[in-house]
């Protein structure tokens, strides 16, 4: 007979029947009758001495029997202290048979649900632990019952009877060798609140108890989703994105400890306009700050502009009302960008980019207002900005042409010289005028390279004339240059050295520098135009009579020309039905004569008609430019005008 074996099995089977409180048939052990071998296994230690005194009247031997009830004794032992163990374990247990319902259920257990071990048998353990709440995890759950799957592991947050709630992680895996499962309970509530502490601590600024950037984004991401899922709202998002005016003066006349007080009390008003406006919602702000001095209020489910316009006007006036700091007066204003439209197709980043360029908006009008989002505003700022990051490869790539305005004799009708005007031919935005990106250039500093670029292409072409029509007088060329093409380069020696490799004398070019560029001019500006002055190189000042008109510093400048504003040459226009205004003529007449006392030249723009030619010729005006005369074009129809006779029937 093998014991070892044979006595393993009944102690398993044993400890099993003992657990479960189920008796099934106990297998006969070898060598043994049926009938003593059930005896063994199932009868206590008295019976079992009865059945050792009844040797030799059935078919085993006493040995044999004397065995089985040791081990039958062994294995009964075993089984009440595994289920002492179970019964006396701090984690909450229960062995759930496949059918779902509780075989049996330890203290902890009961403890947990507020409930007694023998009241939880037979109950469901799906309804005991909320399995059911969720598809994913109920399907799950029929796969461990089936032996299909291993484990189930969730969280779950359960209501005690006494009222109050725990969270829970639960986990169910097979018992092996038989078909039932176990089931443990483990209270994870302090672990959670400690996590939902630090969560908060981690996505809530320090300063204002606010949520932070992080937590923003995590909620702005949120509310896009559930938007675009329909949740029964108006599917419309708004945010209010605003900036402090003058923050930093406060930090660094202040300290910030005051700068931490301000920020504090604003989070406070702040949070007081959502509230009052009936933005705010239960779980949570609608108002975070996203660092600095900048803050957010979150709009779900916006009705449109006009709320977000409302909000931000009660934010704007909250805000200008004077702050108390522990006696420290202050009174502070606040620029405020608003964005509101469609959730659908918007993203955060979207989002948070517009209601950014808005921002700057409202800071660039002014400040102490807010601006709402404008998208033809945006689409000509985006344009701005793809210029702006093509101009210098453009430059490279020779996507600039010049074209040229004649300038011409209003005694004589003779072109006396040219404008070179620089299109940009954009592969996307096609051709392109200077006030498109010139002002762009200026910024980002590519007028330098820009401007030498005009500068060698005008000498160039001025040469060019010069000597395919050796006969006809020579004409100058006229080329803009901005005040920091003075500043960043050395003008100087660009134009000396280009003036030499074109070998265009220095007379026949003429700079053209704005009245507001060249008034005021001093130090580096002033000795620069005073060296080009020198050299031999004409300069203009530009649209005289719009800016500073700081008469007594123009006799200072090494200036050899005025070119007169447009606007008024416009004046001198004969209306129908109309007569000219004797002012106009009388302002300009004066201009003129002043610009010849003092030896230059003046130059009309924007000349139109015969009649305001005739007038401007009478007041003693030198040259005129405009479209009576012609628009800007190609080097080749320049050299048609200069070998053309001027036809003066009309002067």
């Amino acid at each position: 007979m093998n014991g070892s074996s044979d006595g393993t099995g009944s102690a398993a089977d044993s400890i099993r029947s003992a657990l479960t409180e189920r008796h099934p048939a106990v297998p006969a052990v070898p060598g043994m009758s049926a009938p003593s071998s059930r005896l063994a296994a199932a009868a206590p230690a008295g019976d079992t001495a009865r059945a050792d005194a009844g040797i030799g009247t059935g078919t085993g031997t006493g040995t044999d029997v004397r065995a089985a009830g040791v081990i039958g004794s062994a294995a009964a032992g075993e089984a009440r202290d595994y289920r002492a163990a179970f019964d006396a374990a701090h984690l909450a247990m229960a062995l759930v048979g496949r059918g779902g319902d509780v075989i049996a259920a330890n203290r902890a257990l009961a403890a947990l649900l507020g409930s007694e071990p023998h009241e939880l048998t037979g109950q469901c353990a799906a309804d005991l632990v909320d399995l059911a709440a969720e598809a994913r995890t109920w399907q799950a759950y029929q796969e461990v019952l089936r032996g299909r799957q291993a484990r189930l592991r969730c969280t779950r947050r359960l209501k005690h009877p006494d009222g109050h709630s725990l969270w829970t992680e639960v986990t169910l895996g097979p018992v092996p060798g038989t078909p039932d499962v176990l089931l443990s309970v483990a209270d994870i509530s302090d672990r959670r609140d400690l996590q939902a502490r630090l969560r908060h601590l981690q996505m809530h600024d320090p300063v204002t108890r606010l949520p932070n950037r992080a937590l923003f984004f995590e909620r702005l991401s949120a509310a896009l989703e559930s938007s675009a899922y329909g949740s029964g709202g108006t599917g419309r998002i708004g945010l209010c994105y605003l900036d402090l005016d003058g923050f930093k003066a406060v930090n660094d006349t202040l300290g910030h400890r005051v700068g931490d007080r301000l920020l504090t009390a604003v989070a406070a008003r702040l949070t007081q306009c959502a509230d009052q406006s009936g933005y705010g919602r239960s779980g949570g702000h609608l108002v975070a700050r996203l660092g600095g001095d900048e803050f957010a209020l979150l709009v779900e489910d916006s009705t449109g502009t006009e709320q977000l316009a409302e909000l931000a006007r009660s934010v704007l006036a909250a805000v200008q009302e004077p702050f108390d700091l522990a006696g420290q007066r202050l009174s502070v204003s606040a620029s405020i960008g608003v964005v509101e439209r469609d959730a659908a197709g918007t993203s955060a980043t979207g989002l948070m980019q517009a209601a950014d360029t808005t921002l700057y908006w409202a800071k660039a009008d002014g400040k102490a207002r807010w601006t709402l989002f404008d998208p033809e505003r945006n689409a000509h700022r985006m344009t701005r900005q793809a210029l702006s990051s093509s101009l210098r490869p453009a430059v490279e790539g020779g996507e600039f042409e010049l074209e040229y305005q004649p300038l011409v004799d209003l005694e004589s009708g003779v072109v006396r010289g040219v404008e070179a005007l620089v299109r940009w031919n954009h592969p996307q935005f096609g051709t392109l005028t200077p006030n498109r990106f010139i002002g762009i250039a200026e910024e980002d500093g590519s007028i330098v390279q820009l401007g030498q670029w005009v500068l060698r292409t005008a000498c160039r072409q001025a040469r060019r004339w010069q000597i395919e029509q050796p006969s006809d007088s020579p004409v100058f060329v006229s080329v803009n240059v901005a005040v920091r093409q003075v500043w960043d380069s050395d003008l100087v020696g660009d134009v000396a050295e280009i003036l030499a490799e074109t070998g265009l004398a220095p007379q026949l070019l003429q700079l053209e520098l704005t009245e507001s560029a060249v008034m005021g001019s001093a130090g580096r500006p002033l000795q620069a135009l005073q060296a080009l002055s020198d050299m031999g190189v004409r300069i203009a000042i530009d649209d005289f009579g719009t800016g500073y008109s700081n008469l007594a510093y123009l006799s200072r400048l090494p200036v050899s020309v005025l070119k007169l504003d447009g606007s008024f040459v416009r004046g001198f226009r004969y209306e129908e039905g109309t007569h000219p205004n004797p002012a106009d003529e009388t302002i300009v007449e004066a201009l003129v004569q002043l610009a010849h006392r003092l030896g230059l030249t003046v130059t009309a723009e924007c000349v139109e008609t015969a009649g305001q030619a005739a007038r401007l010729r009478r007041v003693g005006c030198d040259t005129g430019q405009g479209w009576l005369y012609s628009r800007a074009v190609a080097p080749e129809r320049i050299a048609e005008m200069i070998s053309a006779r001027p036809d003066v029937s009309g002067l």
